[in-house]
C-alpha cells in the first residue's frame, strides 16, 4: 500500500465481525490453557502476550504500523519520546562506553545524555554535524558504540547529512541513530538514507491532537550486529537472562528490536499504555493530510517573518536563503514540517513582549500540535544548558520556537503581526 493507505489500515487488520477500529486492550495480563504456552513465552521460543510491561495488543498493532511506516522490521512504543531515546542507546552501551552526538539536539535530549546517562557510565561528546567526515571521525573512540542525530533539530531547525553521517558511522563498524519527531515518516524516512534506528517523541506530530505522552523506536534490521560481534557482543553471545538465547541466531536482523524488548523494556518497564497507543493511532490515521498543511502553513508563516523589519533571523530550512536549503531539497522535499526558529531585534526583552502579547496563538511547552503554539526556549525546554551549550545548540538567547498549527493561516498571521507591533 501507498503511505497514506498505510496510515489508515497498517497494522490492525481486522478479521471477519471483528471492531472496525483500533480495539483497547485494556488488560494488565491475559490467560493461557497450558503451562507450556506460558513457558514458551518466557523463553521467546512463541510470539505473545502475556503481561502488558513487555507487550500488549493494542500496542502491537501501532508497533506495526509505525514499523510499516519507516520501512523497519519491528517497533517499540515507549512511555514517552525520553524514554524511546534512552532505550534505543541503552540497547547498545554499558559502563565505559561512549557515544557521539550531535550538539544542536533538543535540550532534554542533552540532559539525558550529558547528565543522566553520564551517571550509567556512558561518556557523550557532541560534534558539530557541519563538520566534514574527516574531522569528525577524529571523535570515534574504540568504545564508541552508535552516533546520534536529529531529523530536523528541536528548536534550531538544521537538516542532518543522513548518508553521509551514516556513511561516517558504518566506517566505524557502528549504527547511526536518527530522532524523526519533527519529520514525522510521511517527510522522511532515514532508513532509505542509511539510519539504523529511527526514534519518535510520538507526542508531537504523530499524535497531532496534544493527547497522550508517547515514543516509537523503529529497527531497521539492516545493521550487521553479527559482523561487528567484537564490538556487540552481548547480540551475539549467549543471553543467561533467557536460557542462553543468542539474538542474532534466533532472530536474525530483527535482533535488536527483540533485544530492547526482552532485556529493557522487561527490566524499565517503559512501555506505552493501551489508551495512548490508542490516541497515537488516531493521529497516524490523519498524519498525511496534517503534515501537507502544517507544511504549507508553516512556509507562508516563514516567508512573512523574513520579511518583517522587527525580525533579525529566521531558522526554516524551506526558505531558499536557509544554509540547509540544499539538504532540505534532498531529505524533505515534501516540506519542513511547522516548526520555525527566529530572533527579533531587541532581543530576549523583544521577545518576551512580543510572546506576552499573543492572542491565539498559546504559549505552551509544547511543539508540533494541532494547534499554533510558542516557546522561548532559552527560559523553557533549554533553562539548564549555558551559554556556550545555547551556542552550540545553535540557539540564541532571544530565539523563538513557533510552532505553525491548522488555523486559518490568515489568522495566525494576523496574530503575528499585532503581537510584532508590541515588540
Amino acid at each position: 500500500m501507498e503511505f497514506a493507505s498505510k496510515c489508515l489500515h497498517g497494522g490492525y487488520e481486522p478479521k471477519n465481525g471483528e471492531p472496525g477500529a483500533l480495539p483497547i486492550i485494556q488488560s494488565t495480563t491475559f490467560k493461557y490453557d497450558k503451562t507450556a504456552d506460558v513457558a514458551a513465552l518466557f523463553d521467546l521460543k512463541a510470539a505473545g502476550f502475556f503481561y502488558s510491561r513487555l507487550a500488549n495488543p493494542t500496542v502491537d498493532y501501532v508497533e506495526k504500523k509505525i514499523a510499516a511506516l519507516e520501512g523497519g522490521v519491528g517497533a517499540i512504543c515507549t512511555s514517552s519520546g525520553q524514554a524511546a531515546c534512552f532505550v534505543s542507546l541503552m540497547n547498545l552501551c554499558r559502563a565505559g562506553d561512549h557515544v557521539v552526538a550531535c550538539s544542536n539536539l533538543y535540550g532534554g535530549t542533552i540532559n539525558l545524555l550529558a547528565v543522566t546517562m553520564k551517571r550509567f557510565g556512558v561518556e557523550i561528546t557532541f560534534v558539530d554535524q557541519r563538520l566534514p567526515n574527516s574531522e569528525l571521525v577524529k571523535y570515534f573512540r574504540p568504545n564508541t558504540k552508535a552516533v546520534f542525530g536529529e531529523t530536523i533539530t528541536n528548536p534550531s531547525t538544521d537538516v542532518l547529512d543522513i548518508a553521509r553521517i551514516a556513511d561516517l558511522a558504518h566506517s566505524q563498524g557502528v549504527p547511526l541513530i536518527v530522532d524523526n519527531t519533527f519529520a514525522t515518516p510521511y517527510l522522511c524516512r532515514p532508513i532509505e538514507f542509511g539510519a539504523d534506528i529511527v526514534m519518535h517523541s510520538t507526542t508531537k506530530y504523530i499524535d497531532g491532537h496534544a493527547l497522550g505522552v508517547g515514543g516509537v523506536i523503529v529497527d531497521s534490521g539492516k545493521f550487521d550486529w553479527a559482523a561487528h560481534k567484537d564490538k556487540f557482543p552481548e547480540f551475539s553471545e549467549p543471553d543467561e537472562s533467557y536460557h542462553g538465547c543468542v539474538y542474532t541466531e534466533a532472530f536474525g536482523n530483527a535482533a535488536y528490536i527483540v533485544k530492547a524488548r526482552a532485556q529493557l523494556i522487561r527490566d524499565l518497564g517503559c512501555l506505552q499504555s493501551p489508551q495512548n497507543a490508542f490516541y497515537i493511532n488516531l493521529g497516524l490515521e490523519t498524519l498525511p493530510l496534517r503534515m501537507q498543511q502544517y507544511c504549507k502553513n508553516a512556509q507562508v508563516v516563514a516567508e512573512f517573518l523574513a520579511k518583517h523589519e522587527k525580525v533579525a533571523q529566521v531558522a526554516y530550512p524551506g526558505l531558499p536563503g536557509s544554509h540547509d536549503h540544499e539538504l532540505a531539497q534532498k531529505y524533505l522535499p515534501n516540506g519542513c514540517s511547522g516548526v520555525i526558529a527566529f530572533v527579533l531585534k531587541g532581543g530576549r526583552e523583544a521577545g518576551v513582549r512580543f510572546i506576552d502579547s499573543l492572542k491565539m496563538i498559546s504559549l505552551e511547552v509544547h511543539v508540533a500540535d494541532i494547534k499554533s503554539c510558542v516557546l522561548h526556549p532559552a527560559s523553557s525546554t533549554h533553562r539548564q544548558l549555558t551559554d556556550e551549550q545555547l551556542a552550540a545548540a545553535g540557539i540564541d538567547a532571544g530565539s523563538i520556537r513557533l510552532s505553525v498549527g491548522l488555523e486559518d493561516v490568515k489568522d495566525t498571521l494576523a496574530d503575528l503581526e499585532q503581537a510584532l507591533a508590541q515588540a
